[in-house]
């Protein structure tokens, strides 16, 4: 018998949510199969088997928070009788998968499934309760006593357990409608609706379709409970969660210093229209966001002390100054926000940059980013001006020095040569940790990228 412990699919990373089983007790699977989907604090990962076996137990139930090392699944070898003394893959030794997946034998008997996984730190905290799972946790007997105690009495498919999960119902309480008898999407809906009607009738708040739209976004992040007297309660986890921590960490370790700067971008919106039409770019999605893009890194460059990041160190604090620049983009997602980066951006032309931009934004918006997108990000950029902002105080990405906000692009009253005109204007703010630089180090990195916004040509020389 062999079980496969959750791996550390990221440097660092100390537990995982479980989001969906690809699997079931029974099933045979290869090497390389993907068993399961798991949520780390950056991204959703697949996870495949180090092992070709059958599958004769899961170690944890979908929507419950793991640490490191915690086991996941037990698998029978190949060839194996899967009674608990089944023997560990033939090299006996653990396997890997690109490095993410790590396996570990184990010739014990299987646990049972647990509600939650131990905790990432010697603090201790509540157990985590998932709702209609009680006895998930008890040991149980037979062929299948590593199946999930509600499987077992409610038929549903795996995508309505884990919405389910999401807006914490207990699938027995649902009337099932199904050619099967299974409960469907829409008998979940029609449940979850009910129930937020009634809970309507105490928390006037939710009857509007903003409280909706709100619980909605909740249900991506966390576990809802049932509002009680007007207050509704998501569990923090995920992408909300390292986000949290990550932005106290820097807003109340780098002391921040924060520039301004009015910016008349005409010449810039002119350039966008020229690379559109260009035959080079057919195909290629370009924005004013690839100006900014460029000029970030051209900034940075020309002030590489804005590409740097303080450390302390055993010996005391260094600045280490980066020669490359690994550009972060920060992108809102139905998960949160994360920032990957484009490793070695400065190497790249106007083109690839493009190509890499809409890359790096179709696997957020997809939450496919790596975890080896998140690390290692030299300067940011925010681009608050899709929502109509025109700028903003963002907090730096840990790690990095310098972050850059974009604001809306719009038509406004302009003088030009004595003369009152409209052109198209936006705002670029920046926040700069004061540690690694000085005011007058930003001021000169800011306004090395308004002078490219104002004139795109003069990337020419670069």
């Amino acid at each position: 018998m062999s079980t496969f412990n959750l791996p550390d699919v990221g440097e660092g990373l100390t537990e995982a949510d479980l989001v969906q089983w690809k699997v079931a007790v029974g099933d045979t699977v290869k090497v390389n199969q993907v068993l399961v989907e798991i949520e780390t604090a950056k991204s959703l990962v697949e996870l495949p088997s180090p092992y070709a076996g059958t599958v004769t137990a899961l170690r944890a139930a979908e929507g419950v928070t793991l640490e490191v090392g915690a086991p996941l699944i037990d698998i029978a070898a190949e060839g194996a009788v899967p009674d608990g003394g089944a023997a560990a893959p033939s090299d006996g030794a653990a396997a890997s998968n690109d490095g993410a997946a790590v396996a570990e034998a184990d010739d014990a008997t299987p646990g049972p499934l647990v509600g939650s996984g131990p905790v990432a730190d010697p603090v201790k905290r509540r157990a985590r309760v998932r709702r209609g799972a009680a006895g998930a946790g008890a040991a149980s007997s037979g062929t299948s006593a590593n199946t999930n105690e509600a499987k077992k009495t409610v038929k549903a498919k795996p995508p309505v357990r884990a919405l389910a999960k999401q807006l914490g119902v207990d699938l027995s309480l649902v009337t099932p409608t199904g050619s099967h008898g299974e409960v469907t999407r829409d008998d979940l809906s029609d449940y979850a609706d009910r129930r937020l009607r009634s809970a309507s009738a105490s928390a006037p708040t939710l009857e509007n379709d903003h409280g909706r739209e709100a619980l909605s976004a909740a249900f991506g992040e966390g576990t809802w409970t049932e509002p009680t007297d007007g207050v509704e309660h998501v569990r923090v986890k995920g992408v909300r969660k390292a986000t949290a921590a990550a932005m106290v960490s820097s807003a109340f370790t780098a002391p921040h210093v924060s520039l301004f700067v009015d910016v008349d971008a005409t010449r810039t919106m002119e350039f966008v229209q020229r690379l559109k039409k260009a035959r080079d770019f057919q195909g290629v999605k370009v924005t004013p966001l690839l100006v900014v893009a460029k000029a970030v890194i051209w900034a940075a460059q020309r002030n590489p002390q804005i590409n740097a990041s303080w450390v302390d160190t055993p010996d005391g604090a260094e600045i280490q100054v980066k020669s490359f620049v690994n550009l972060g983009i920060a992108a809102a997602t139905p998960r949160g926000l994360v920032v990957p980066n484009i490793k070695n951006a400065d190497e790249l032309s106007m083109k690839e940059l493009a190509k890499a931009l809409e890359h790096l934004a179709g696997r957020a918006r997809e939450g496919k980013t790596s975890p080896a997108e998140m690390r290692d990000g030299t300067v940011s950029i925010t681009n608050v001006g899709t929502l109509g902002i025109d700028t903003g105080t963002p907090i730096i990405n840990p790690g990095e020095c310098g972050i850059i906000a974009f604001g809306t692009v719009r038509q406004r009253p302009w003088v030009v040569d004595g003369e009152v005109v409209p052109r198209y204007v936006t705002t670029v703010g920046g926040s700069f940790d004061h540690r690694v630089v000085d005011g007058d180090q930003c001021a000169r990195f800011l306004a090395d990228v308004a002078s490219i916004l104002e004139e795109p040509a003069l990337l020419l020389d670069f």
